[in-house]
């Protein structure tokens, strides 16, 4: 063998030591988000975005491995405001460089619109760089528990909640976004509602039941079926699930365990049959415990004596009982579902991710009497 030149040497040894190679995270952690910076461009879903090293700042977790979304299009279901994991997934795709446009249902939608126009939300919008705003393109009326018009009753098309408004079934909001974009890239599912949800198992009627069923879970079956063929080849699509799917959660009840349960199997199914008929992806995030208006409404657990909501106490007994102590924060999960949704996971379907610091692998609480004197914790 040649004997190698200096400079050829010197060249090895510098690409192999610098920290910015292209899947070397960064060293300078703060915050628990990382933002991605939209400064690089990559021509197809199939190949991983081209990566720049770039200062980090000491505020934020930052990769190295930069993901560029500019050109793609998505498409979140069942964003209302700024409080939810919706709105983070949005908001993560925007700084990626994703146009964004949403579906919102109906009887909130007005007020969602509302509140945009007198900027309520401009805050929550800004981007890392600190001057720019996520852009919300279209939102569209979505009532995700009607598949085609034939579907929605009588009572729904005379509410007044619903006036002025149509095509808003899953079918048609699908037909628009392509009259609108054509062929789109990402589709997220971020839609649950359970009527009976302060109700236990025990206690639910087979409405109730049913209707946590279609609008939690076969919604997001009917996303795909209409969406996917509007979907560009590589494409990605993500719901998000929770964790009373495989484990007893009192107080999250009327169905909706069961609703995430068959969310997860049906991920699973979806990925198989939507990638081979669509050459797209399909996974679900297992998301711990966010006091968002949404959450906050599932009530009191039922405890007597309990002035906290169910959505609180949960986050109590996370941050007490997941191996890490920490905050788990909206753009935790927006960040996430970046990641799954973008082609550094080009390889990863039928996936359930979790994100709650770890809560999910628990078997014991740390908080119980019995465990008291025989808590791991941190090294002073």
């Amino acid at each position: 063998m040649a004997p190698l030149h200096k400079a050829s040497i010197l060249a090895v040894v510098l690409a192999l030591a610098t920290p910015c190679s292209a899947f070397s995270p960064s060293t300078s952690l703060g915050r628990s988000t990382f933002r991605a910076t939209p400064t690089t461009t990559s021509s197809t879903w199939g190949s991983p975005a081209e990566t720049t090293c770039k200062a980090k700042s000491s505020s934020q977790l930052s990769m190295s491995a930069t993901i560029d979304l500019t050109g793609k299009t998505a498409f979140i279901a069942g964003v209302a405001d700024s409080t939810g994991y919706g709105w983070a997934i949005a908001k993560a795709l925007a700084e990626a460089g994703a146009k964004i446009i949403v579906g919102t249902w109906p009887p909130v939608l007005g007020i969602f619109q509302t509140s945009l126009k007198r900027g309520r939300f401009d805050d929550d919008m800004i981007l890392s760089d600190g001057e720019s705003k996520m852009e919300i393109e279209k939102i569209y009326p979505l009532d995700a528990v009607f598949d085609e018009p034939d579907d929605v009753p009588a009572e729904i098309r005379d509410n007044k909640r619903y006036a002025g408004l149509d095509g808003y079934t899953i079918s048609e909001v699908a037909e628009q976004v392509q009259k609108d974009y054509g062929k789109i890239d990402i589709v997220v599912h971020s839609l649950a509602n359970g009527p009976e949800v302060t109700k236990p198992l025990l206690e639910t009627s087979r409405r109730g039941y049913l209707a946590a069923s279609s609008a939690s879970a076969y919604s997001a079956v009917s996303l795909v079926q209409k969406f996917a063929p509007i979907m560009n080849e590589g494409g990605a699509f993500l719901s998000l699930t929770y964790i009373a799917s495989e484990k007893v959660i009192p107080g999250y009840g009327g169905g909706m365990s069961s609703a995430k349960a068959q969310l997860e199997s049906d991920t699973r199914t979806l990925a198989y049959e939507a990638g081979r008929k669509y050459g797209i992806r399909v996974n679900t995030i297992s998301a711990g415990p966010l006091k968002s208006r949404a959450a906050s409404a599932i009530g009191k657990d039922g405890a007597e004596g309990s002035k906290k909501t169910f959505i609180e106490l949960a986050i109590d007994y996370s941050k007490n009982n997941a191996p890490l102590e920490q905050d788990l924060y909206s753009d935790d999960v927006g960040n996430s579902a970046l990641y799954l949704l973008s082609p550094m996971s080009r390889s990863v379907t039928g996936a359930t991710l979790y994100v709650d610091n770890g809560l999910n692998c628990m078997g014991m609480a740390l908080d119980s009497a019995s465990m008291e004197g025989t808590l791991q914790t941190k090294e002073e």
